[in-house]
């Protein structure tokens, strides 16, 4: 798939500012739920069930008294409804339209595009008949948080919840897709989520490579620091111009919190930033809901790294940017989700810019944790809210991530899927395959520890055997086959899927007829009308990544730095020379690299700029043409 690559100083501006939140009358809603409830009639939410929940996972059923708390139900709009909404969102990136950049507040959400009171308050006293506390329901019309029981869950929903143990660890989920009454159907999507299986972080640590060069296949480690990184992508024109992120903020959606905040000044302070850039700054927020509070501190975990790194990285590309990890404790949600819903719903303007650097296979997390991530975006865009999302990390195979190979096909993220945010893909640098390293880099640093010369041609990041150029430069004329690079004893210390991911969308929507694996009833977003540009594959589907950067994780000898202490967890110290902290890469640190751009383009052009994809899409239509160019 073609990349869409552009520099800072090149961004045209085409939004301006505009004033939010049009009123309008409150609209005439369609009643949705006409019948009377009755328990024996049941239909089935398809697409629900984790692969993982089968009989060799099974360690039987949780307690009855269990509780499950803050479970999040999705409601489902009227038709019609939808493709208004679908509309408004259109016309907000459209100049020529009066609606352009009339960004809406969560509650006009609701009031214009959420269901009809009548259909809530029918569905909230349902759950309540079945003993569950309603903890509320959200501005934007369409979801409501509950608690409740194991039993209760039974008994509503008709499928037990059991323990499992998938590879050594223990979770819960449930054991069949649950089951309503059919006259909630045409109102209720489904619960987003009966499990604690969570999305992974999108990093990989630089490997201890054993193999051709002291630095993965390269001689020398060339090490990316924030200096380097505005070198190659031509930051400094426009860091030069002033615009650095001032009075710009960007959340990072986590489900942690950093183990140190002093590794951020740190990070800052070696590399120069806080004395060039003294008015950045970094908060972490766990911001509450309205009624029942569903968001607690979640002290840290074991995604600690990947808060750090997306805060790092992020003031990195934005230095005078105030930096915000919004995180939640959670339980059967991601905690990060509930993070960014709670910020969406507030009553106050909502942040113009999020990074989510976690992902999942659109076809393991199931139908309705699909449709609420792709409600979730909608209303951010809606709001004037720029959503980027890491595309992944395990090539075309987002499920099997930091596995030998492959076992579920295509399989794109569904975190970064739907039509509503950006997709960040991942690169390598050509230097080393081209013997050219001296072109682009200096011998040593420069006083802000960076060596990069200028921007370096880019190719795709693929760690595997799969990789025709690892092949040709082991001197392998194929990849595959009994004689392939694969199978040869060198090809052996390649066999991983660490790779920047991207594909087409399969499974957006539907259910697997083989757990996890595209196929049965499956079906993917439908092309957004922006994404129809030379080079992008005519599959009449949403395919990603929209844009792509450096994301390596030291291959052909480039990785990133960043500041990570948490020994406990695979850190390092940062009291030594750069070279000797933590180093990695993936598609996780594109994403806030990419909102930090965003932020630069926000105050130039002093609006937000709700889901740029369209703009970046234009660019590229505007370099390409409509057959390409040579040049």
């Amino acid at each position: 798939m073609k990349r869409v690559y552009f520099l800072v100083l090149g961004i045209l501006i085409l939004w301006a500012a505009e004033p939010a939140g049009r009123v309008s009358a409150k609209p005439q809603k369609q009643i949705l739920i006409t019948g009377p409830i009755n328990a024996a009639r049941l239909v089935t939410l398809a697409g629900n069930t984790r692969p993982e929940a089968r009989a060799r996972n099974d360690r039987g059923r949780v307690p009855d008294k269990a509780r499950l708390d803050h479970l999040f139900l999705l409601l489902r709009r009227p038709a019609e409804t939808e493709r208004a909404l679908e509309q408004y969102i259109h016309d907000l990136t459209d100049p020529h339209s009066p609606n352009f950049h009339h960004w809406l507040t969560a509650r006009q959400c609701g009031e214009q595009y959420g269901l009809a009171q009548e259909d809530i308050d029918t569905i909230v006293q349902w759950l309540k008949s079945y003993g569950f506390v309603v903890n509320g329901v959200y501005p934007n019309g369409v979801l409501i948080d509950f608690s409740g029981t194991v039993r209760q869950v039974r008994e509503a929903f008709h499928t037990e919840i059991h323990h499992l143990v998938v590879k050594g660890v223990k979770h819960i989920a449930n054991m069949s897709d649950p089951k309503i009454p059919a006259a909630l159907a045409p109102a209720v999507v489904g619960v987003v989520s009966l499990n604690d299986f969570m999305p992974k972080p999108m990093h990989h640590l630089r490997p201890q490579y054993t193999y051709s060069g002291t630095c993965g296949l390269s001689s020398t480690c060339y090490a990316l620091v924030p200096a380097d990184l505005a070198t190659i992508y031509n930051f400094n024109p426009a860091f030069a111009a002033g615009f650095s992120g001032q009075g710009q903020t960007v959340v990072v959606i986590e489900d942690t919190d950093v183990y140190s905040t002093g590794d951020w000044d740190t990070f800052r302070s070696t590399f120069g930033l806080a004395a060039a850039y003294p008015d950045g700054s970094f908060t972490e927020i766990h911001p509450p809901s309205s009624g029942t509070n569903n968001c607690t501190d979640p002290g840290t975990n074991a995604d600690d790294g990947e808060a750090i790194l997306d805060a790092e990285w992020a003031s990195a590309a934005a230095p005078s940017a105030a930096i915000q990890l919004a995180s939640c404790a959670n339980t059967t949600n991601f905690g990060g989700f509930i993070a960014m819903e709670n910020l969406l719903n507030a009553s106050g303007t909502p942040p113009a810019i999020i990074s989510v650097s976690y992902g999942a296979a659109e076809s393991s997390i199931g139908a309705s944790w699909n449709a609420y991530i792709n409600s979730l975006y909608q209303q951010a865009a809606a709001e004037g809210v720029s959503v980027f999302v890491s595309s992944g990390d395990s090539g075309a195979d987002v499920e099997d991530q930091n596995q030998s190979y492959a076992t579920y096909g295509i399989n794109v993220s569904g975190f970064a899927s739907t039509p509503y945010n950006v997709a960040v893909g991942g690169t390598d640098f050509s230097d080393t395959y081209a013997g050219t390293n001296s072109t682009y880099w200096n011998a040593s640093n420069f006083s802000n520890y960076d060596s990069a010369l200028s921007y370096i041609p880019e190719i795709p990041w693929n760690d595997s055997c799969a990789s025709a150029l690892i092949a040709d430069y082991e001197g392998y004329s194929q990849t595959f086959g009994s004689s392939g690079f694969c199978n040869s004893g060198t090809g052996a210390s390649f066999l991983n899927v660490a790779a920047g991911s991207g594909g087409p969308s399969g499974c957006a929507t539907g259910s697997p007829s083989t757990p996890g694996i595209v196929g049965g009833s499956c079906a993917g977003y439908s092309k957004p009308s922006w994404q129809s540009v030379f080079g992008v594959p005519n599959d009449n589907v949403r395919d990603l990544p929209d844009v792509s950067l450096f994301a390596a994780n030291g291959i052909w000898g480039h990785y990133y730095v960043f500041c990570w202490s948490d020994h406990s967890k695979g850190g390092t110290s940062c009291n030594g020379a750069p070279d000797t902290w933590s180093g990695a890469g993936g598609t996780s640190f594109g994403a806030p690299i990419m909102a930090g751009i965003q932020a630069l383009v926000n105050q130039a052009a002093g609006s937000r700029a709700g889901n740029p994809n369209p703009f970046y899409y234009s660019l590229a239509s505007t370099e390409y043409g409509a057959i390409g160019k040579s040049n």
